[in-house]
């Protein structure tokens, strides 16, 4: 039944949540750590900060659909540093320290070089309970524009893979709103190490703390951004 599957994920995200942790500590007992499941924990007094989603894309999950993430990020002293996202369905690894670029399973990967938005693919999120469904006229208004003269629109259902799809060149721009900072952490570093840009809606650095994100390859960048900033400018 519906609640003995929830009640399953929950487990494996908590079981999920606690290994990676488990792991991480024996190395770094000190440090501290934001997961979806746990929330904080660790040392409050820690520089060094781990950011965790251990199963992102849980419906996907639920429903048999093979399409999920785990995603890490280490933030020292607020700043970014070292990222992975594993899609374990098909062993891919995407992984990014910060000046060294991005890879997947060991290789060098880069965002897409699309110079225009024609035959653009986009990525996102659509909104299904609030506070995003509020805005769900205003988010439509995005796609409609998105969508024109485009490859399409994919709503996949994992947003650290959606980013780290940019960063590998598969898509070409990818937004989505009222996310939170494990969803996007580890992606974040991914796209901007795989030469792609990242902001909020706004053209700021609040996704992490808002999280209202735009990824997209640079050429991309100030149209999409023209195109948010237009219709969900005003999401704070």
């Amino acid at each position: 039944d519906e609640k003995g599957r929830h009640d399953f994920v929950t487990e494996v995200d908590r079981r999920s949540e606690e290994t990676i942790i488990y792991h991480i500590k024996k190395a770094y007992p000190d440090h501290r750590f934001l997961g979806e499941e746990g929330g904080s924990s660790g040392n409050p007094d820690s520089d060094v900060e781990w950011i965790i989603d251990p199963l992102d894309g849980t419906t996907n999950f639920v429903r048999g659909i093979p399409h999920v993430g785990i995603s890490i990020a280490c933030r020292v002293k607020g700043r970014l540093e070292h990222a992975v996202i594993l899609e374990p369905f098909k062993r891919e690894e995407f992984t990014a320290s910060r000046g060294s670029g991005a890879n997947l399973n060991g290789r060098r990967i880069r965002v897409s070089g699309r110079l225009e938005k024609s035959g653009a693919l986009y990525g996102t999120g659509i909104p299904f309970s609030d506070p995003s469904f509020s805005e769900m006229d205003n988010y439509l208004a995005c796609m409609h524009e998105f969508a024109d003269n485009s490859s399409g629109i994919r709503r996949m259902g994992a947003a650290s893979l959606d980013l780290a799809y940019i960063a590998a060149g598969r898509m070409d721009v990818f937004w989505e709103m009222h996310l939170k900072p494990w969803d996007i952490a580890a992606g974040v570093l991914i796209v901007r190490e795989a030469g792609g840009m990242v902001s909020d809606f706004q053209g700021g650095e609040s996704f992490l703390e808002r999280g209202h994100i735009l990824a997209c390859t640079p050429k991309l960048f100030k149209p999409s951004l023209k195109v948010l900033a237009k219709h969900l400018g005003h999401i704070r």
